[in-house]
């Protein structure tokens, strides 16, 4: 039972971790040229609140991902 619950635990945290790595900003604005934030783009580009908000959540989403890839190797190992 705990083994299904960490995979489907894994497989949500992989889902979010590949939407939000996909929505940070590349070379380009991102998120905010996205929305119409920054329309002028310059020095405020990649520093919205909105854009710090998503890099906080992507790194809680990829330490799920890395614990539940832990535990299920830990898990595979016992068994």
């Amino acid at each position: 039972m705990l083994n299904i619950i960490l995979i489907v635990l894994h497989l949500i945290a992989s889902a979010l971790l590949l939407l939000f790595v996909l929505l940070h900003a590349g070379r380009g604005g991102g998120l905010s040229d996205m929305f119409g934030g920054a329309a002028g783009g310059g020095s405020m580009a990649g520093s919205t609140v909105v854009e710090k908000n998503l890099d906080r959540i992507t790194v809680a989403t990829a330490i799920i991902f890395t614990f539940t890839t832990i535990l299920l190797a830990l898990r595979l190992e016992t068994t």
